[in-house]
């Protein structure tokens, strides 16, 4: 009997959060034990949204029991499908092999394929299952007309005692802590360090000042990844100008581990050691605050980024897939 046979896909909003509890607890172990990342805060905010009953998304049922979801969020004409989980369990209770659970999740993005694809307001969708490895769905998302992106979570184990970086920059920079007021600057950045490059594919909002503001914001303000750090996160500005030229911003996943949602630099910057210097400080002050780890995501294609994490004592810990799905214009 195929695994999906007995399964009852329904509407998500039908659901309130105690009902997925028991998913989400096994999905924030999967989370701990893949990426040492803790998944409460992430939990606790998508059981606001469940509670709402406005997330839109698909639960799968099996004897009136939930055992998987997926979810999407909508951004002007772009979806973002923000996840999909099942329980690894038989209908008796049982585990069951890997493949079981992806059958159900594949079934719950069909579904969610199904009703994206033909909304005639959505010119984009896009996804990144972090927690999912590489290939685990990309042969669905292609067979749906996306396209894949890999990419690489990179672990940097922090060992031993980490001196205090030294500072050496030209006279015309300097070096200081992020301030919540640097957010409009840090946008400006950040749509023009992206622009033609592999992540702006990936991610649109890298495009603009507008969507790179509303990205900071996620991470800085709404914990979107983690708990921002501002003692781990730092700017360089150019003295005369004070615009920003190069950033780095941190944030906190569990006690021992601490991740780089961002770090970046300006075209016209490039090539003097500031990325390198970035890297570093984060590092020394992540093991100010008891890290024991520091991770990062990087594309693939990014192959001058993997080139400087390697050499920063970074390695690849786990691949995934980002995926991304435009509408053709019509001539």
């Amino acid at each position: 009997m195929s695994a999906t046979t007995s399964i009852e896909i329904l509407d998500l909003r039908h659901f309130a959060a105690p009902v997925l509890r028991a998913v989400l607890d096994a999905e924030g172990e999967l989370w701990k034990q893949r990426l040492h990342w803790d998944y409460r805060t992430s939990a606790k905010l998508l059981m606001q949204y469940l509670d709402s009953h406005m997330l839109p998304g698909y639960a799968a049922l099996e004897a009136g029991q939930v055992i998987g979801y997926t979810f999407c969020v909508y951004e002007e004409s772009k979806a973002v499908i923000g996840d999909v989980f099942a329980l690894p369990i038989q209908p008796d209770g049982s585990l069951a092999a890997a493949g079981s659970a992806c059958a159900i999740e594949e079934t719950l993005l069909t579904h969610l394929f199904e009703t994206l694809l033909n909304s005639p307001q959505l010119d984009r969708i896009e996804s990144q299952l972090l927690l999912h490895p590489a290939g685990t769905h990309s042969g669905l998302f292609r067979q749906a007309g996306f396209h894949i992106y890999p990419r690489l979570f990179m672990v940097h184990h922090l060992q031993g005692f980490l001196p205090a970086p030294f500072i050496d920059l030209p006279n015309d920079l300097a070096l200081r802590p992020w301030r919540d007021e640097d957010l409009p600057a840090a946008a400006q950045l950040i749509s023009e360090a992206y622009s033609g490059h592999p992540d702006s594919l990936i991610n649109d909002q890298y495009r603009s000042v507008h969507g790179s503001l509303r990205f900071l914001h996620n991470i800085v303000r709404y914990s979107g990844c983690g708990i921002f750090s501002a003692q781990v996160s730092h700017v360089v500005v150019n003295r005369q100008s004070r615009e920003l030229v190069a950033l780095l911003l941190g944030s906190r996943v569990s006690p021992d581990s601490g991740h780089i949602t961002q770090v970046c630099v300006h075209p016209y910057y490039r090539r003097r050691g500031l990325a390198r210097l970035l890297l570093s400080l984060a590092a020394y002050n992540f093991m100010r605050q008891g890290v024991s780890e520091i991770s990062l995501t990087v594309t693939e294609a990014n192959v001058k980024a993997i080139e400087l994490y390697l050499a920063e004592g970074f390695a690849c810990a786990h691949r995934f897939d980002a995926a991304v799905w435009q509408r053709e214009s019509v001539a």
